[in-house]
């Protein structure tokens, strides 16, 4: 049975006050972060949103990675959400990790890639599988760390991207052993050589200290793929 046409007057509609500003922000939210999915990522952004969590906004529009060799969702700007969610704590739980994945409307396909690659459990190291998300963005090391070094960075888009170079080294380390073919001797190497130029920048590291030199990742640079992972 139909429900009765029912007339209201301008008196007797309440509009929250919050109402406007909410509905404002989640549009700003949503046209700067692109979502493939709006109604599975507005679920997320409203469920962050009750509780006082990060919400899965991007800083800014994006354009795609011009190094991915196809499409895979994943962006410098999605896993700079990923980071500032899952970040404040050392290690995250393989169902927190799916959770923020999906609310991204990232391919599930693709973190069940990158959790096989890390070899990951139930309890994941969140400095390491960012690692991999760096990889799956630059497909080799070298470009890799570049990704992380701008996503990571304080400075202002289009700075130095600059990162203490203790989280450098532990991101060169880990996929540096994940390759499995470069000596130890050149990992240490080249750090060590790295950190004479970091303690010249008050413990801090750019791409511009790395990227051209002959030593970075030897004969990795160019033959290392780490696009497995997309």
């Amino acid at each position: 049975m139909p429900l009765p046409d029912v007339m209201y007057c301008a008196q007797q509609i309440n509009i929250p006050p919050q109402l406007p500003d909410i509905l404002k922000n989640f549009t700003k939210a949503a046209i700067r972060t692109q979502p493939k999915d709006l109604l599975l990522w507005s679920a997320a952004y409203f469920s962050a949103l009750s509780k006082g969590e990060c919400l899965p906004v991007k800083n800014r529009l994006e354009m795609n990675v011009a190094t991915q060799k196809t499409d895979t969702g994943l962006s410098p700007g999605l896993l700079k959400i990923l980071h500032k969610q899952l970040s404040p704590r050392q290690t995250c739980s393989k169902e927190e990790l799916q959770e923020k994945w999906k609310g991204l409307c990232l391919p599930m396909d693709q973190l069940e890639t990158l959790m096989s690659l890390g070899s990951f459990g139930s309890d994941i190291n969140w400095m390491e599988f960012f690692a991999l998300g760096c990889s799956a963005l630059g497909g080799t090391l070298v470009s890799s760390l570049k990704f992380a070094c701008e996503i990571l960075t304080e400075d202002d888009e289009g700075g130095a991207a600059r990162i203490p170079f203790n989280t450098f080294g532990q991101l060169y380390n880990y996929l540096a052993h994940l390759d499995g073919d470069m000596p130890q001797d050149h990992i240490d190497n080249f750090l060590c050589t790295l950190q004479t130029q970091a303690e010249l920048q008050h413990g801090m590291i750019k791409p511009l200290d790395f990227i051209h030199r002959d030593d970075m990742d030897s004969t990795h640079s160019d033959s290392t793929d780490f696009s497995r992972a997309e």
